[in-house]
């Protein structure tokens, strides 16, 4: 029903505009690597989102990364990180964004960071750098936000309701794949997938809190038929079919915090020295939209990492979307490659798109070569297991 849609989407954009959405990056960067096979000649363009994939990225020495995303929430976060790379010594870089609290938060705010940053990123972390402090479990950064809510209530899910705790601990330090799926069958799946959850992850309030808006659980139910159904096999795929000794993505958000072994690669002190010696100095950030940072930067662009946005803006303006393909395209390097993912298994709304190249106007995947046996093996191996479907694509 449109009045449903209208609400649906009203809250999304609610979340979305008043909050920092995401504290960690949600797209495997491991795969993206191999994905974007990134060179020293290389220009970036990628959504911000947590910053984590950024400086991740970073550590590969590309020319220039160029961070944008539309909620200035999440390029403070980017800001911060960058901040507190060039400003704290590892032991304190690793409790503040690895431990996700630090003792005198708020001192070694004021003292040593805040000068380092632009006046709405001040704006932002002046109210919110108590997201740092130190305390329980609970009080970490990894529980602030919209993401880190719905992560709080998961851990409520997971110690109240289903008492499946002791399973879960199991599965993380389990010394194998084979362990790790008897674990899961025997003392979590049938307790922790209960009538409630299965209703819980259909309900478009709760997906926005993770960034999941209504047209994105359209598709994905268009193609696999329930949401809950979805959810269950991802996370079964997850927890019970990869190994999860380096799953850095689900660990901090089951316990509060990254350890050193189990961490994003700008958490590891051999990287945090590499990227303070200059590497981070590839990083640009920018408040906007793709499109409007292509319009207004000449730049030539050679790896796009788009996320998963595409499902949302598809669903919302096909013509947008085509506008958004049209400075990509205008600004894209000879062979410029494109990612992203799609919460659907399938994506149909990509290639029909009309766009101009080279004086005519072509159906977008007339000029798109799909590497399509790449992208398949890596959504594999993807640790995030979330995600329907992955695209690999290079101007043809």
């Amino acid at each position: 029903m449109p009045i449903l849609r209208s609400l649906s989407n009203a809250g999304f954009n609610f979340v979305h505009q008043r909050n920092l959405v995401y504290n960690t990056c949600w797209e495997d960067p491991r795969l993206d690597r191999i994905a974007l096979d990134i060179q020293p000649d290389d220009n970036l363009l990628m959504i911000t989102s947590a910053g984590c994939n950024a400086l991740d990225y970073a550590l590969t020495s590309p020319k220039h990364i160029y961070a944008v995303d539309v909620n200035p929430r999440q390029n403070a976060l980017l800001e911060l990180k960058i901040a507190a790379i060039r400003q704290l010594d590892f032991p304190d870089f690793f409790e503040m964004f690895g431990k996700g609290r630090i003792k005198q938060h708020d001192k070694i705010y004021r003292k040593a960071l805040r000068k380092h940053l632009t006046a709405s990123s001040k704006a932002i972390w002046d109210k919110h750098i108590d997201y740092f402090q130190q305390g329980n479990n609970q009080e970490s950064f990894f529980y602030r936000g919209s993401s880190g809510f719905f992560a709080r209530m998961l851990n409520i899910h997971i110690d109240s309701v289903a008492k499946v705790r002791e399973g879960i601990n199991g599965i993380m330090n389990a010394d194998d794949v084979k362990e790790q799926e008897r674990i899961y069958n025997q003392q979590v799946k049938n307790s922790f997938w209960n009538i409630f959850l299965r209703w819980a992850v259909s309900r478009d309030s709760v997906l926005s809190l993770v960034g999941v808006p209504n047209s994105q659980r359209k598709q994905i139910e268009k193609h696999y038929g329930s949401m809950a159904d979805f959810v269950e096999d991802c996370i079964e795929y997850v927890f019970a079919r990869l190994p999860f000794t380096d799953n850095y993505f689900w660990r901090v958000y089951l316990c509060g915090e990254y350890t050193t072994s189990c961490s994003p690669e700008y958490l590891k002190e051999e990287n945090f020295e590499a990227l303070k010696k200059g590497l981070i100095d590839s990083i640009s950030i920018h408040t906007t939209t793709i499109e409007q940072f292509l319009k207004s930067n000449d730049v030539s662009i050679s790896k796009y990492v788009l996320l998963d946005h595409m499902d949302w803006l598809g669903s919302f303006s096909l013509d947008l979307l085509q506008q958004e393909w049209q400075a990509m395209l205008n600004r894209a390097a000879d062979k410029a490659r494109f990612i992203w993912r799609s919460g659907s298994l399938e994506v149909d709304f990509i290639d029909p798109l009309i766009v101009g190249c080279h004086g005519a106007q072509s159906r977008l995947g007339s000029l798109l070569s799909y590497n399509t046996a790449l992208a398949t093996d890596l959504h594999k191996r993807d640790r995030v297991g979330t995600y329907g479907s992955f695209y690999i694509a290079d101007l043809a």
